[in-house]
């Protein structure tokens, strides 16, 4: 068996068995165990498992950075797309917008339109807007509250989201992939998104160059359920391309 085999069979029963000795692995490929020991080695340095005494297991998935952090990095490419995704919303118009880096950002360029319905589980979202213009109404969804990214999650809240039909829902993934789709670090966050979109006639993801290419372990929707995505002049465009490939229908690249 070549070692590309070997390293295919070994991934496949790690991501089915979560951990596995180099024992077994030896008898199952049939090779010795110091084979079985340069395979792990090698899978290690890729970042495809990590070592432990007598064996292997998955790799920890890496942790995202604390929200108000993530509020500083590329702002200004942030800033950007807020205003560009903001003149894609019309008066009068019901929108949803979920917690995040830049959705937070965008909710300042929402409260110069007139008769906006804000529908958001965003704190930072509802405190922005709340007096801005007495001709917006901002609901803040109920729920449980969110001890790094502030805020509502859980069953109220994705019941609440039901209760609602939007014209548009804004939100800000962690990732946006062509295989992959848009994805999201965390569940709870992700089910908000994929309750939103399923009550909006329009979906529009915010993304940062950064975040295009990138899949998080979570699935939030495939490209073709994108109508535009946002983004800055970091992009690259033979992946904006592929994305286009994928099913994902325009893209606006903010300056």
């Amino acid at each position: 068996m070549w070692a590309q085999e070997r390293h295919r069979r070994i991934q496949g029963l790690l991501h089915q068995f979560k951990q596995i000795s180099a024992d077994d692995l030896a008898r199952d490929l049939d090779v010795s165990r110091e084979t079985i020991r340069r395979d792990l080695l090698e899978l290690e340095a890729a970042g495809l498992l990590k070592r432990v005494h007598g064996g292997a297991v998955l790799p920890e998935p890496p942790s995202e950075a604390p929200f108000a952090d993530r509020l500083q990095v590329r702002r200004k490419e942030k800033q950007a797309i807020a205003r560009a995704a903001a003149r894609e919303v019309k008066p009068g118009q019901v929108c949803f917008i979920d917690a995040g880096s830049t959705t937070a950002i965008l909710a300042a360029e929402l409260g110069k339109i007139a008769g906006l319905t804000i529908i958001t589980n965003s704190i930072d979202v509802a405190n922005t807007l709340n007096g801005l213009r007495q001709d917006v109404t901002t609901l803040l969804l109920g729920g449980r509250l969110h001890s790094d990214v502030p805020g509502t999650y859980g069953e109220l809240t994705l019941s609440e989201i039901a209760r609602f039909r939007a014209d548009i829902a804004l939100l800000s993934p962690v990732g946006i992939h062509p295989d992959h789709g848009a994805t999201d670090f965390v569940l709870h966050e992700a089910e908000i998104a994929r309750a939103m979109i399923q009550q909006s006639q329009r979906v529009l993801f915010l993304a940062d160059h950064a975040k295009l290419g990138h899949a998080s372990r979570v699935a939030i929707c495939p490209c073709n359920r994108i109508d535009l995505l946002v983004t800055d002049t970091g992009a690259d465009r033979k992946l904006l391309a592929a994305l286009r490939r994928a099913g994902l229908g325009e893209t606006l690249v903010a300056d």
